[in-house]
This record gives structure tokens, sequence and C-alpha cells, in this order.
């Protein structure tokens, strides 16, 4: 385990967060420019990252033997990407919002080009592949460059031709809508089972020797403690401290129990 990637250029700016782990042979290639990776991330050995401008947030998990390659790709906080994924940015922009989850072996394209245009060739497409948050592609997918719209699912195996709706669910190869046979990803949960949930959460993390003294929930975030790490249910947003005891009880909700993002401007 490493604390810094192998950079294959002098020129590359490389901003690391705090408590970020990299494996053995995670490598940052010659076309990076810059790369700044959040608080709390893993990326597993055997990795190529080769983007000329890269932005992690906080909490990302990449998983061993994965590409990222291109020209710019942005990915949000609380995200889980499967070994042997590829994510590709050469078709200008790759986007990837909060809590997405991209399962093993998944191919993310940006771009597609090959044929000889001289000759005629028809197939040839640059464009920016945009994810929004609350995505998932459940494993073995295929993207092209379209826009998943938040809380959009794609089943194991599926290849995303056209954009996908909002909450909507898809499978098979091309994609098929079966959001009326098996129902949206997401449900509304009242306030109160939230409440209920995020207590539990707590107890169960207390249990395991976790320290809660400092973690509460707030509805506005008109409470100021610098240090407490305040929790809103309704936006999913906290404010972050980075402290042990934080990063320790984020670590214990991720990726299933529940997921927030840093509170802008905190």
């Amino acid at each position: 385990m490493s604390s810094r990637p192998e950079l294959k250029s002098k020129h590359t700016v490389l901003e690391i967060g705090p408590r970020s782990r990299f494996g053995e042979n995670v490598v940052l290639g010659p076309n990076c420019k810059k790369v700044t990776i959040g608080a709390g991330c893993f990326i597993g050995r055997d990795t190529y990252i080769d983007v000329e401008e890269l932005s992690i947030g906080d909490y990302f998990t990449l998983h061993h033997g994965s590409v990222i390659h291109g020209k710019k790709c942005t990915i949000g906080h609380n995200n889980w990407i499967g070994h042997y994924s590829i994510l590709d940015a050469l078709g200008g922009l790759l986007q990837i919002g909060n809590n997405v989850g991209i399962g093993a072996h998944s191919q993310l394209w940006s771009h597609m080009k090959f044929g000889d245009l001289m000759a005629g060739c028809r197939w040839h497409r640059n464009h920016s592949l945009i994810i929004e948050d609350d995505v998932w592609f459940v494993g073995h997918c295929i993207v092209t460059p379209i826009h998943a719209k938040r809380r959009s699912m794609l089943m194991v195996g599926g290849v995303a031709v056209r954009n996908m709706e909002e909450n909507h669910v898809y499978a098979r190869s091309p994609t098929k809508d079966v959001t009326d046979k098996m129902g949206g990803q997401f449900e509304d949960v009242p306030i109160a089972k939230k409440e209920a949930m995020f207590a539990g959460y707590l107890s169960e993390f207390s249990a395991d020797g976790g320290d809660t003294s400092n973690i509460q929930l707030t509805r506005d975030f008109s409470e100021f403690d610098p240090d407490v790490t305040w929790f809103n249910l309704e936006t999913r947003e906290y404010t972050p401290r980075y402290s042990d005891d934080e990063a320790a009880f984020m670590k214990f909700l991720l990726y299933e129990r529940a997921k927030f993002v840093p509170r802008a401007n905190t």
C-alpha cells in the first residue's frame, strides 16, 4: 500500500486529500496535467490513469486493474467502481456525479472512432458522457455517450445506447426500460423512518467501538460547532471536519447504509 501513485510526468500537478490510499503499481500517465483526489479515497493496484484533467471527490473507491483516460474527467463523492473497469474521457468530458455505483468489468465510453473516414466510414463520434447522482450500473455494463439522469439504473450486462431517465431501470442489450415491471431504483422514505435508521446506525457504530459524541443531526445547518459533524437527512449533506471519528463513521456508512456529500462552502 502506498500514499502516492507513480508519476510519469514531472509536470503533473497532484493533490491528495487526507487518508487516501493507493495499491501497488498505480500509475499516472504522461498526459496527466492536474489530478485532484479527495479525502478517504482508495485506488487499487495495477490501475492506470492518463487524463489531462481529473477531479475526484471524497470517499471514492476504484478497484484494481481499472483504466481512466482522456481529456477531462470529473468524479463526485462516495463513488464506487469495481475492478477491471474502463472510464473513457477521450470524447471531451466524462462527468460522474455523487453516490454513483459502477460494477466490475464495466466500460464507460465517450468516443467511438476507428473506421477510415476518407474511405467513407460513417461511424465516428466524440461526445460528453454525463452521469448524474445516485446512478447505478450494476456490473459488466457498457455505456455509450449518453446522459444518465439521477437515480437511473442499468442492470447487469446492459448496454446503454440511449439516455436514461430519472429513477428508471433498464436492462438487456440494447437497453429496454423495465421500470413498469421492476419499479424504480428508489422509493420515498419518510423522514421519521430516516431518523430511526440513522439512530440505529449510530448505535451499531458505537457498539463496534466507534465514537459518536461529535455526530449530530440538523434540519437547516443553522447550528455551528467546529467540533461537531452535522448531518442533514433531507438534503443528504454533512459538514466535514475530516477528523478520525468522522472518517470512521463515514466509512461505516458507505456504501450501502447511507451516503452524504459535503455541504458547499464548509
